[in-house]
């Protein structure tokens, strides 16, 4: 009888702990919604399957897994090899402690560019994404809603110096290779990994300990400034890619900017990124004018003038919530007093 009655009690503790562990996922879902997957894969890909998915994901991975992985790393080391032939007997670039090939220029840069946008495509299909909508919007319609919102525009069209997106997947990086062959910010660790160490210096990446508080930090920044600089003023100069959010979100949200892309005051160009789905959400245009004075303004207005014309909703929640959000999803039992402790 004892026996019976701890089983009793145990279970019903148990009951106790997963309610109120469910309710405390609930209250961070409407908190981070920024970070919450709506697919029927559920937060962090752990959600409970129905068993016609559980079915089609089975001969997904026996079938088309195989076959997206051997076309892929075809892809990659095909465009590994033309990196590599159009480097030969050509020294990288490594002032301000850099290391890539961005600066080559003649036949080298046009062959790089040219078939890392058709095998970034081509990779991009292998795993998927078949067909590419896009919409574009000239400096005409720009030009009406800046003066809309009080700025003014130079007669001039000048060039952008670096493209902002929002961040929703890695998928963002390949699309941006198609599309427009930038050059992106990327952990110093990249150009060490095989095969792709060496296509991110033709990308002409900018290398950065991304946990470093040091002045690295902001010699980095200084060089993604001279680099905006750069292609704004060279338009043989590759523009630097940069998610001023600093992290991604679910693509339903856009959280506060960072101002390392407007610290050079260049015209940048704004691109939204939308993945339409049923089943698996892939989630883990040029404005000048006087705002670019204030890097911090400059931000904060194309900011919301990507979430106007994306449809998207602005949050200003962060990088520190979303890893809070994912230390709960995680099960780490200290997060409810980290999270009180910021409510306070």
């Amino acid at each position: 009888m004892e026996s019976q009655l701890k089983d009793l009690h145990s279970t019903h503790d148990d009951a106790s702990a997963s309610s109120a562990a469910d309710y405390h996922i609930q209250e961070l879902e409407k908190k981070f919604a920024a970070y919450v997957r709506n697919d029927v894969y559920g937060a962090m890909g752990r959600g409970e399957l129905p068993l016609k998915e559980k079915f089609l994901l089975g001969v997904a991975l026996v079938t088309l897994l195989p076959l997206r992985i051997i076309f892929g790393m075809t892809i990659l080391v095909v465009y590994y090899l033309i990196c590599r032939i159009c480097t030969l007997f050509s020294a990288p670039n490594r002032e301000e402690e850099q290391d890539d090939y961005a600066h080559l220029g003649g036949w080298r840069r046009a062959v790089i560019v040219q078939s890392g946008r058709f095998l970034s495509r081509s990779l991009l299909f292998v795993v998927g994404f078949y067909w590419i909508n896009e919409t574009r919007k000239d400096s005409t319609c720009t030009q009406e809603n800046s003066k809309k919102e009080g700025t003014h525009l130079s007669e001039e069209q000048e060039s952008p110096g670096a493209i902002v997106s929002n961040h929703v997947s890695y998928f963002d990086i390949l699309y941006h290779m198609s599309s427009s062959f930038p050059s992106f910010v990327a952990k110093r660790s990249v150009a060490k990994i095989p095969l792709v160490g060496l296509i991110s210096k033709c990308l002409g990446c900018v290398y950065v300990q991304r946990e470093s508080k040091s002045s690295d930090f902001k010699g980095v920044a200084g060089v993604v400034t001279d680099r905006v600089h750069e292609a704004h003023q060279n338009n043989s100069a590759p523009m630097m890619m940069l998610f001023p959010e600093g992290t991604t979100t679910n693509g339903d949200y856009l959280l506060p900017f960072k101002t390392g892309a407007f610290l050079a005051g260049a015209p940048v160009v704004p691109v939204i990124l939308r993945y339409p789905y049923q089943r698996f959400s892939p989630a883990w245009d040029t404005i000048t004018g006087q705002e670019k004075d204030d890097p911090k303004q400059y931000a904060n207005n194309v900011r919301r003038l990507m979430a106007t014309e994306g449809n998207l909703i602005l949050s200003d929640i962060g990088l520190a919530e979303k890893r809070i959000y994912h230390a709960a999803l995680n099960g780490n039992n200290r997060l409810p007093s980290v999270l009180h402790q910021k409510d306070d």
